[in-house]
């Protein structure tokens, strides 16, 4: 049985950059490190920096004074973190730097007087971080059946940097037919864009796909979307420890992905135990 790795997989620049800024803080022996909510969409390196030390905070009261808290890849709005340092936290910014993009895209947007539309993952944390930088009115969805029966003239658009492609045209499309004055900012991240085409490469190419990432992960879920496409025999897992022997009984070829909160280091797992299971 041939296993094959998809040539873009796993932890993005970002998620590596955020991962890089926590675990120096925990290593410099400064005092107490809190991420505000889980760092990175993966349950797995959340427990790995629990047990060196970082803890996750629900919010600027759960931090201890004078404490350092990180703000995480996905970002916050403006708000959390002047709330956070009035309350005497150190921040320490480990926001995306392509999501920082996408909270300039929509303050300028906003200030040139346009309704913003967020096409995104209601409820996200990037999302959120997104309408924190926004003016009020903002709307945030995934569907152009969500657009509201009355659009002003001037429209200003912006992405959540892991959202498909084709999710952002359909939006694009509908609303330039219904508006006079449309700015469009293609905010996804090339990483993202890069993931899914080979994901979906390799998928329509052998027998059985397995993708790696956190359940909570909104890119990772797309993915397995992605792949059951052109491989029903598709699955999502987030452990080494999840992967069923029959899944490749008698199969030629298996493909592996990861989303983009996924280090190397657990698709070199996986792809080891499925070794081990196949001989």
């Amino acid at each position: 049985m041939q296993v094959i790795v998809a040539p873009h997989a796993g932890a993005c620049y970002g998620v590596n950059r955020a991962l890089d800024i926590v675990n120096s803080c925990a290593d410099d022996g400064k005092g107490p490190v809190y991420t505000l909510g889980p760092l990175i969409h993966n349950p797995q390196v959340v427990d790995e920096l629990r047990s060196r030390g970082v803890e996750v905070a629900g919010s600027p009261e759960d931090v201890e004074p004078r404490a350092r808290l990180v703000i995480r890849s996905h970002g916050v709005p403006p708000a959390v973190v002047e709330h956070a340092r009035d309350r005497g936290c150190e921040v320490i910014d480990a926001t995306c730097p392509h999501v920082a993009k996408v909270h300039r895209a929509v303050e300028r947007m906003t200030a040139d007087g346009r309704l913003c539309i967020v096409v995104g993952d209601v409820g996200h944390p990037e999302v959120e971080g997104i309408l924190g930088h926004a003016g009020p009115g903002t709307l945030a969805l995934t569907s152009a059946e969500d657009l509201p029966d009355e659009l002003p003239d001037r429209v200003g658009i912006v992405v959540q940097t892991t959202q498909a492609p084709a999710v952002l045209a359909r939006i694009v499309d509908a609303v330039s037919k219904r508006v006079s004055d449309l700015e469009v900012a293609d905010t996804i991240c090339l990483a993202t864009q890069e993931r899914q085409a080979a994901a979906a490469e390799l998928a329509s190419q052998v027998d059985v796909m397995v993708v790696i990432g956190g359940r909570n992960s909104g890119n990772t879920r797309r993915l397995h979307e992605i792949c059951s496409a052109s491989c029903p025999r598709s699955f999502h897992i987030e452990r080494e420890d999840e992967l069923v022997p029959d899944w490749f009984e008698g199969m030629g070829k298996v493909g592996i992905t990861a989303g983009a909160s996924t280090p190397q280091q657990r698709i070199d797992a996986v792809l080891y135990r499925i070794e081990e299971m196949t001989g």
